[in-house]
């Protein structure tokens, strides 16, 4: 659906050429939700301008559905942008119209007729849930609303495409959640293809199928959100996942964990203790420590647990204390591996006698 070719972008700044983009490339299928994410500066929001040719790119090509857009002249570029709708993080609503007027306006101006406006614009508050609002100003909603507008707004031309750049950063989480919940909707309804900028990596994980990780102008990683989440590649990404999915054991916690070890080894004697940081990719956490225990003889308890659905599959980790015999353990560590789940020995304790 969409192909981004080596695309290249440089700014003149005080400082100094600036390298936004250096040689993009990405394929986007048709009808998916597809994540660019990426720290400050990483390039996301030049991308964004780039695929629409709100910035014209130094170099490279983008192709939306088989056409070059980089070589049209500009009245061929303007029908072509009619097939790409804008989702703004500033919501960008005109406040001298109605929701109903800022939703009619791209028609208008497409020399749609009045009375399909009409009909259109009543369609679209419909299915982003705003018919009761047509006839307040911007001033007179609230911020999950106005991007609703603007949602409705960007697809009043029926585009093939959507692009969101930073559509929820400016919302607070409740409604956050309900406008990713519109956009999943609204690509299951419509079919239209959603390039979602975002540099929150919970908000790629609850919508996007597949990813890209940007870092200074370059994709760093790519493949589908899954894989991303429980195998990052690189360390940007493993920090932006990590803020997603890890746990960790604060100072407090060791403490307490010290003097329980220190109980259960005077306790069983006879038993290594271990303190294990479990990394999930699937497969239920609580089902895991019940077998280990079952299969291995073990005495496990869960110390703290950070599990995130991702696509459907549970990704995170978990932390927990297993005593047994030493022979016992080594099985277990193996076992692991089989309950799509890694693992990491914290501390050993070995036996007393």
């Amino acid at each position: 659906m969409i192909d981004i070719r080596n695309l290249c972008k440089s700014y003149v700044t005080p400082r100094g050429r600036f390298d936004a983009l250096r040689g993009v490339s990405l394929h986007v299928r048709e009808g998916e939700i597809f994540g660019v994410i990426g720290p400050s500066g990483a390039g996301k929001s030049t991308l964004v301008k780039c695929i629409n040719l709100l910035e014209r790119p130094d170099s490279g090509e983008i192709l939306i559905g088989g056409q070059l857009l980089t070589n049209l002249n500009e009245t061929a570029l303007r029908a072509q942008r009619r097939r790409i709708g804008m989702v703004f993080q500033g919501f960008n609503l005109l406040a001298r119209r109605t929701v109903h007027g800022n939703v009619a306006l791209p028609l208008e101006i497409a020399g749609v007729p009045s009375a399909e406006i009409q009909t259109k614009v009543s369609r679209l508050l419909e299915l982003v849930g705003l018919s009761a609002l047509a006839d307040r100003y911007p001033s007179q909603i609230s911020g999950g609303q106005k991007q609703r507008v603007g949602i409705a707004r960007a697809l009043a031309n029926d585009p093939d495409v959507l692009l969101s750049d930073e559509a929820t950063s400016a919302l607070d989480p409740e409604t956050t959640q309900s406008i990713l919940a519109l956009l999943r909707d609204i690509n299951r309804q419509t079919g239209v293809t959603v390039i979602l900028i975002t540099h929150q990596m919970e908000v790629v994980r609850q919508i996007c199928s597949r990813v890209a990780v940007l870092d200074a102008g370059e994709v760093i990683e790519l493949g589908d959100t899954l894989s991303v989440f429980s195998e990052p590649a690189h360390a940007v990404t493993r920090a932006m996942v990590s803020a997603v999915t890890a746990s960790d054991l604060t100072q407090e916690t060791l403490v307490a964990l010290d003097a329980r070890i220190g109980r259960m080894r005077t306790q069983q004697p006879d038993d290594a203790v271990a303190l294990w940081r479990l990394q999930l990719s699937g497969g239920d956490a609580g089902m895991l420590l019940s077998l280990l225990a079952r299969d291995h003889g073990m005495n496990v308890s869960l110390v703290q647990a950070r599990v995130e659905d991702v696509q459907g599959v549970p990704v995170g980790t978990l932390f927990a204390l297993v005593q047994a015999g030493a022979h016992a353990l080594e099985n277990a560590l193996k076992d692991v591996t089989t309950h799509h789940a890694t693992v990491e020995v914290l501390r050993h304790e070995p036996a007393t006698r």
